[in-house]
């Protein structure tokens, strides 16, 4: 991996249901020294993948809409497991923003966004 000088890496998970932003976000954050962990398409998947690993990522990215369950089901059900765990939402939805922010979201992202702004809100 790339790492750039002075950044701790990070493990991270990414739920989306995209299949190319999966691809790009993986590589734009290897590229950057951290490592994708998990990387699923719906919120069943996610919550099953992350009550079976012991190590727990530092993050998790999360879209909104996706089939099965959506964000926001997903993050509660995450969160009612560890509710120390951090999570970034990030959505074309912005009517997901105040609920995904109530229930623990540490910050959310409005769909389309550049990708240095992922990248800046990840670092801090």
């Amino acid at each position: 991996m790339n790492r750039l000088k002075g950044e701790t890496m990070a493990r991270i998970m990414v739920v989306d249901d995209e299949e190319e932003l999966l691809s790009l976000y993986r590589e734009m954050f290897e590229v950057f020294g951290h490592e994708i962990v998990i990387a699923v398409q719906n919120g069943e998947e996610a919550i099953k993948a992350y009550s079976h690993i012991d190590e727990k990522p530092d993050f998790i990215i999360l879209d909104h809409r996706m089939p099965l369950r959506n964000g926001l089901e997903t993050a509660a059900e995450i969160l009612s497991m560890d509710p120390e765990e951090k999570i970034l939402f990030l959505s074309a939805d912005p009517s997901a923003r105040r609920p995904a922010l109530e229930i623990g979201a540490i910050d959310f992202l409005e769909k389309p966004f550049i990708l240095k702004t992922l990248k800046d809100t990840v670092h801090r």
